[in-house]
């Protein structure tokens, strides 16, 4: 097929298998896309990719046929996107439910209810401890720990998360809304916001966003965030008052205050911490053989008993605590939780405006615009917190990162609905959730009602717990996500990765939370543009068939406008050291999977370059679409070439002088 003047020229044959752009001089080469089956029996050195170049050449001619192609492509994909969306395989998979709900059995049923029970247990003290993470009062928690779990079972893909608040989201959350009037109006509309975002990056598959989040800078960040929440909880710990949103703010405050220290709060506290931690080892105790199956029923029973009490440390330490609280109701010498508002949260829109000093509204575009950067950080951090456990307990299954996106999306937009602070999946929660032997996202729904029964009929009690309590049993909680153990095995792998780790880790604690993940974020990027930009480039000398030396040259990744100029450089420096320069120098595009129009200017240009001085260049194995990039240009002899016999009748053209044994790549 011959195009017109200026356009390339393809021939079939079986000894012409190359491919010449002379520009305006039409071409001289051919491109076998026909007979693949000798290019198979090639060596790897000089095979082409034949089946690959014939499928996207044959579209690509297709789609020139046709004027009005884009407008057709346009409809084409409208309509098959449409039938995708509307099948049963579709909804099935945005509605899990419907793959489990009709195989739901008395055992599932048995299971669900003793794992939502023990997760109950545990979730109950969380959240009050939790909504003084967020600066919020005690009631907000609870209300963020019911709805949540129920929208989950209907959207949810992991058995094992129970929806609720979490340390890090409640932190993030403190950050953004504290400083600002009426902070219960901008936590909750920080809720349907963080909602309708993960909803819209689930609907857009944005998922992928959370890869740039690598893992140094989670450890970095989760490490610096439970450092600020544990000094967070100091003051209630010693009984004094403080304040401050990051790390050194706190110490600072806590340092001026530290003459007040409640003798009776920091004991009770550390007291508190120290059974909390005490429960944990216990929780891990077996007693009886070391194999399962030897172990009598005796055993087994003792061992629930001991795992059972060990995983309910914290609503056995409330009710302990509560009851001392109870017992010192007319001079309590520790500080209380004081009042929370029993019965259920009225059901409301999200504040989309609220009134200030009486007289001055504050509209809902001041509210986004006060919320600030927490509107996008905090669906992020959500999202990264529940895809690592969706993870950790996949058990080898892949993980939907867009159904999870719709699913907390959802939940928190109907927990915005109920007074709720943002919430995520619990990685503790999730721990007791498994162990507890959960079948289905169904143990969310007896989680969810003992949350509800709390709120109906044990809040009056609630103001009898102290804080030192809620404090410990939050630092006791958090010190295990200071990740010193990845420090190691990150130094031994690759120690230019502990860079964006580390001042993730100290951004965090210096500045606010949200802008220290993004320092990490963006030191990541730039590592990952550096390492786009300086591709390695392997030297070889190579003989043909027929007895001519020359050059090959293979880039091992992209050329984009970050490396290109590099690429040139290198491709220049090395063909400049052979002794001749009419030694042929090879372009191995092997490795080559894309271009930009940057690159194609500068292999413009270095074709030029090399016709100047008479040295041929030659590249190999160019994919059709990287080929097409170049095209773009027209660049002057350009010569594409697929098959070793089509190197052999390049080279013998030129047939240059041996190269000298004394080069190296170096």
């Amino acid at each position: 097929m011959k195009g017109a003047e200026g356009s390339a020229e393809y021939r079939t044959s079986e000894s012409d298998e190359g491919y010449v752009n002379h520009g305006l001089n039409g071409s001289r080469g051919s491109l076998d896309m026909e007979n693949s089956n000798g290019i198979r029996e090639l060596p790897r050195e000089i095979r082409g990719s034949s089946d690959f170049i014939l499928v996207e050449e044959r579209n690509v001619l297709q789609k020139k046929k046709s004027p009005d192609g884009a407008f057709k492509t346009s409809v084409s994909w409208a309509r098959r996107r449409a039938r995708s969306v509307c099948t049963k395989k579709m909804l099935y998979k945005r509605l899990p439910v419907l793959k489990w709900l009709p195989n739901y059995n008395t055992h599932d049923a048995l299971g669900d209810l003793v794992a939502g029970i023990t997760v109950g247990l545990t979730v109950i003290p969380q959240s009050l401890a939790y909504s003084n993470i967020a600066g919020l009062a005690p009631q907000y928690g609870l209300y963020g720990s019911f709805l949540g779990c129920f929208i989950y079972i209907i959207f949810g893909s992991c058995k094992d998360i129970p929806f609720g608040p979490t340390a890090i989201v409640s932190l993030l959350t403190y950050q953004t809304v504290a400083h600002l009037d009426s902070p219960y109006q901008y936590a909750i509309l920080l809720t349907f916001l963080s909602g309708v975002i993960e909803l819209l990056m689930g609907i857009f598959g944005l998922g992928f966003l959370i890869d740039f989040v690598s893992g140094p800078v989670s450890s970095g960040f989760t490490s610096a965030v439970a450092l600020i929440i544990v000094s967070s909880q100091v003051k209630d710990l010693l009984g004094i008052s403080a304040t401050g949103s990051t790390f050194v703010q706190m110490w600072k405050s806590i340092s001026k205050n530290l003459t007040d220290t409640s003798a009776w709060d920091a004991t009770l506290g550390a007291s508190c911490i120290a059974l909390l931690l005490i429960l944990r080892m216990v929780a891990s105790i077996k007693i009886g053989p070391e194999d399962e199956e030897l172990r009598t029923t005796k055993h087994r029973v003792i061992n629930k008993i001991i795992w059972l009490i060990g995983t309910s440390r914290n609503a056995l330490l409330v009710v302990i605590c509560g009851i001392l609280g109870y017992s010192f109701t007319e001079t309590p010498p520790f500080q209380l939780t004081g009042y929370i508002p029993g019965g259920m949260p009225t059901a409301q829109l999200p504040p989309f405006s609220f009134t200030k000093d009486g007289n001055t509204t504050v509209s809902f575009f001041e509210m986004c615009s006060n919320l600030g950067s927490g509107i996008l950080v905090v669906p992020l951090i959500s999202l990264m917190e529940n895809i690592a456990i969706c993870k950790a307990f996949a058990n080898g299954k892949t993980v939907d990162a867009t159904q999870e996106l719709i699913a907390i999306g959802v939940s928190n937009i109907g927990n915005s609905f109920v007074q709720a602070f943002p919430s995520t999946g619990s990685l503790s929660r999730s721990a007791v959730n498994n162990a507890s032997g959960v079948r289905t996202p169904m143990g969310g729904l007896y989680t969810g009602l003992l949350v509800i029964l709390a709120l109906l009929f044990l809040t009056p009690y609630f103001n009898y717990i102290p804080k030192a309590s809620l404090a410990a049993i939050i630092i006791a909680a958090v010190i295990f996500m200071v990740e010193v153990k990845v420090v190691r095995p990150m130094w031994r792998a690759k120690k230019s990765d502990l860079i964006p780790g580390i001042a993730t880790f100290l951004a965090c604690l210096v500045l606010r939370v949200e802008i220290g993940i993004l320092c990490g974020i963006g030191i990541n990027v730039l590592f990952i543009l550096y390492h786009a930009a300086r591709p390695k480039i392997s030297v070889e000398e190579l003989t043909s068939h027929r007895g001519v030396e020359y050059l090959m040259l293979t880039p091992d990744r992209c050329l984009i406008f970050p490396s290109v100029d590099y690429v040139r450089n290198l491709v220049t420096k090395y063909s400049s050291r052979v002794r001749s320069v009419e030694t042929p120098v090879v372009i191995d595009c092997t490795h080559i999977y894309g271009a930009d129009y940057t690159a194609a200017k500068v292999i413009e240009s270095l074709t030029k370059d090399f016709a100047a001085r008479g040295q041929p260049l030659f590249f190999y194995n160019l994919k059709p679409s990287v080929h097409a990039v170049f095209e773009g240009v027209a660049p002057t002899d350009f010569v594409v070439y697929y098959t070793q016999s089509a190197l052999d009748d390049l080279l013998k053209q030129n047939d240059p002088p041996k190269l000298p044994k004394e080069f190296t790549a170096a």
